[in-house]
């Protein structure tokens, strides 16, 4: 249990930016940290569940998935008229993808 309770700090702090954190309050620093231990969590999950497809999806992908769809969503709300919902999944699974670490693309969107 002390190992997993170690990798899982060692992972908040490498991808979820937990040493960039400058709180002065011991609040704030109790915030920061559960904030970076949840996203690990999450990240892990959403990784179990490509993982079976994909086995060298990483945290990293995670992160670069969500990124990029998070770009598409507010990139296609400036267009005056809205894509087909197919072309969308489209644009959507294209551009998510340039930021991963691993070259297949995913299969799910964050919406």
């Amino acid at each position: 249990m002390r190992c997993q309770i170690a990798c899982n700090f060692r992972d908040a702090k490498q991808y979820w930016g937990l040493e960039d954190f400058m709180n002065v309050t011991p609040t704030g620093a109790t915030h920061a940290a559960h904030l970076s231990l949840f996203m690990v969590n999450v990240a892990y999950r959403l990784r179990a569940d490509v993982h079976p497809r994909d086995p060298d999806y990483s945290v990293l992908d995670v992160k670069a998935d969500w990124r990029g769809s998070k770009y598409v969503e507010e990139t296609i709300q400036m267009l005056p008229e809205k894509p087909a919902p197919v072309l969308f999944a489209k644009i959507l699974n294209q551009v998510a993808g340039l930021g991963r670490i691993h070259a297949s693309q995913p299969s799910f969107s964050f919406s």
